[in-house]
């Protein structure tokens, strides 16, 4: 690590730092924040020449509390006229983006695809975003200090995406992740190494459900992400063997769609993935013996996650293998018939309130209530979308059963808001991309420090069964009734 100061037109920008681990692209992604020239219009003078974006640290010479010249021009935002009609096509593609509500893209800092795409997932949910804007500067006695700066780093790295137009790029949130989980900073050959997103996602989620969690934090909400993600399961374990049958309760950021030759839809994998077999001990025989646990939704979250279990350890080659099979997942998702009977006897009032609303638009009269038993409840799967995009209160909701909005039901329906895809053949390769959709219900794939308007019936295609982007992590949102 070196510390240097950079002098740009007027302006000197004192003890910058760079990472000589990394290539000289990252820091011209910093002096990007710092001046908001971009890397590629950046100029600056080295021993030798320009600095190259390929170049190695070792050999230019550059030597601690040096002073470094840098030539460029800021980007500047193109200003609509102020006269006469201006069509959206007719934008500047930036100012288009602008119009639709979209936020930056992120540079990649060296394979850190996995970490831009679920940044730009998790950017995508307000209540989150309203949470870490109320975090505390200070930290906790309760908290470690690397939690808390991942936490800050997060809070900060959201409000620069939120004020920026032009890429971001996310050093000290990078920074910040990879010391408090070191797994992310594994290098080979001197490079940093491609991780899972998935991973990235569990982690980052779990720092920030112990820091949202903290007394001084809030005491409103004890567990503000258990209430935006978490899914509470109850599960039946029983040996038909021994006869012997227990239950147990858990509480998850997201659930498994399994993929086997007999998968070919997301609800099929969910059922596949709430049923699993365990080897333990039996204390009626004395020994092993195989258990088989049932586990069923017992309480909802804002926003329910799905992973595709498309990773699996391969022995014979000692690495990650990727199952391509094609899976197709819904725009909607209604959840009912994987839930708990304690759960759809709370969830048949809001089903019932939606089913009216919806009969209402059609032009129908509202029937009247029914007993909503799991035989007779009509499918919600194919319901016309609310007017409102979502048909939810703009206000946080908490999960059913357990610390709850006071001012809207959720229904077990869900509308997708955000696809973290990957492309390629092995886990630790290839490449991912956020695909996330926006307030004004439009998509953008967000591909790295490149953002793309994208169509809504292209993002279903995004299934698998070959070598483009496939669905990895489906993220969806709650549909809710007034109270």
């Amino acid at each position: 690590m070196l510390t240097v100061s950079v002098k740009w037109q007027k302006e000197l920008f004192p003890k910058v730092e760079i990472d000589t681990s990394q290539s000289p692209y990252v820091f011209k992604c910093q002096l990007h924040d710092l001046t908001g020239v971009p890397p590629e219009r950046q100029k600056i003078m080295v021993k030798g020449g320009l600095l190259k974006d390929d170049a190695n640290w070792a050999t230019l010479g550059v030597k601690e509390g040096q002073k470094l010249m840098m030539m460029g021009t800021a980007d500047e935002i193109v200003k609509t006229p102020e006269k006469g009609p201006v069509f959206m096509e007719d934008l500047p593609e930036e100012e288009q983006m602008v119009a639709m509500g979209h936020t930056a893209g992120l540079f990649n800092l060296g394979n850190t695809c996995y970490m831009n795409s679920t940044v730009q997932c998790l950017h995508s949910v307000p209540e989150l975003k309203s949470a870490l804007v109320s975090y505390p500067s200070q930290k906790s006695s309760e908290l470690d200090h690397s939690s808390h700066m991942l936490t800050a780093a997060t809070r900060e790295l959201f409000n620069e995406l939120d004020k920026s137009v032009q890429p971001v790029a996310p050093m000290q949130f990078w920074m910040v992740l990879r010391k408090k989980y070191p797994q992310f900073g594994q290098l080979h050959n001197g490079v940093y190494m491609q991780q899972d997103a998935e991973e990235c996602w569990t982690q980052l989620l779990y720092t920030l459900s112990q820091s949202l969690r903290s007394p001084s934090f809030s005491s409103e909400n004890p567990d503000t992400i258990k209430a935006l993600f978490g899914i509470e399961l109850v599960s039946r374990v029983h040996c038909q063997e021994s006869g012997e049958e227990s239950s147990e309760t858990e509480s998850v950021y997201s659930l498994k769609c399994h993929i086997s030759q007999e998968v070919n839809h997301l609800h099929e994998g969910l059922k596949h993935g709430l049923k699993s077999e365990l080897e333990k001990a039996s204390p009626c025989l004395g020994r092993s013996a195989i258990y088989l646990k049932e586990s069923r939704i017992n309480a909802l979250p804002r926003y329910l996650t799905v992973q595709f279990v498309r990773f699996f350890w391969k022995r014979e080659s000692n690495q990650k293998a990727k199952i391509l099979r094609k899976v197709d997942y819904p725009l909607q998702l209604d959840v009912y018939d994987f839930c708990s009977d304690d759960l759809c006897k709370k969830l048949e009032a809001p089903r019932q309130i939606l089913r009216d609303e919806e009969g209402k638009k059609a032009g129908l009269k509202a029937k009247e209530k029914t007993s909503g038993s799991k035989d007779n409840d009509v499918k919600m799967t194919d319901v016309e979308r609310p007017s409102n995009e979502s048909g939810e209160s703009s206000k946080p909701t908490s999960q059913e059963g357990g610390p709850t909005d006071k001012k809207s039901h959720l229904t077990g329906i869900y509308d997708l808001v955000a696809v973290l895809t990957h492309k390629g053949r092995s886990a630790d390769s290839g490449h991912y991309v956020a695909w996330v959709k926006q307030e004004s219900g439009k998509w953008i794939e967000f591909d790295d420090d490149n953002p793309v308007p994208q169509r809504e019936e292209d993002i279903t295609k995004l299934s698998g069964g070959g070598d483009w982007h496939m669905a990895y992590i489906c993220m969806y949102k709650a549909r809710t009734v007034p109270k």
